[in-house]
This record gives structure tokens, C-alpha cells and sequence, in this order.
């Protein structure tokens, strides 16, 4: 059974950098993982993956801010932020990008003050 941990989450100022990551267990690799970000009262939206061919892949919100890495030596996905905004305050998850979808994990959760 796989199981998604996610970690890192913080209380950061805007402006300030900040690192997710997602660790999967129970499966032979992190491939077709991405994130999530669930706001206060809005639904869970994917953020960012990677495309069939390996390129990543963001929101428009997002874009030129965020940053995923993926590590197969250690199963894992991360999520770089290098620049927050009092709008990514929000519970971050990982799960599969498509398809089926793992149980979810209890998320990080990360909040932004200016």
C-alpha cells in the first residue's frame, strides 16, 4: 500500500523561501507524483508535475516561483518556493497526478504573514 508523508511546511513572512517534501513509500518510485495545495474554504487544486516526457509542469499563478524536484534514489518529490506570497497559505498535499489517486496524507501546511 503506498502512503504519502508530506513535510516541511512552515510559518514563513512574504518574501521568504521555503521547501515541501513528499515522501512515497510503498512504491518502487516517486514517478507520476505531484502537488497540491488545498486554500482555506476552496477545493484541492493540483500546482504542479511533471509532463509525460519528464518537463514540469505549474499553474500560471505559480509559474516562475515554484520549483519540483523529483529523486528516485530516495522516493521522493519536492516543492520549491522561493518567493511566498500571503496567497500560498494553504495545507499542501502529493498524490499521483492522473488516474486512480493514492489515500491522501495529512499534508503540511504552510502560512505565509506579511
Amino acid at each position: 500500500q503506498v502512503q504519502l508523508v508530506e513535510s516541511g511546511g512552515a510559518s514563513v513572512r512574504a518574501g521568504e523561501s521555503l521547501r515541501l517534501s513528499c515522501e512515497v513509500s510503498g512504491s518502487s518510485s516517486a514517478d507520476g507524483i505531484g502537488w497540491y495545495r488545498q486554500r482555506a474554504g476552496q477545493s484541492r487544486e493540483l500546482i504542479a508535475r511533471y509532463s509525460i516526457l519528464g518537463d514540469p509542469i505549474y499553474v500560471d499563478f505559480l509559474r516562475g516561483r515554484v520549483a519540483i524536484f523529483k529523486d528516485n534514489t530516495k522516493n521522493s518529490v519536492d516543492l520549491q518556493n522561493d518567493k511566498a506570497r500571503l496567497e500560498d497559505t494553504a495545507v499542501y498535499y502529493c498524490n499521483r497526478d492522473s488516474g486512480r489517486l493514492y489515500a491522501w496524507g495529512q499534508g503540511t501546511q504552510v502560512t505565509v504573514s506579511s
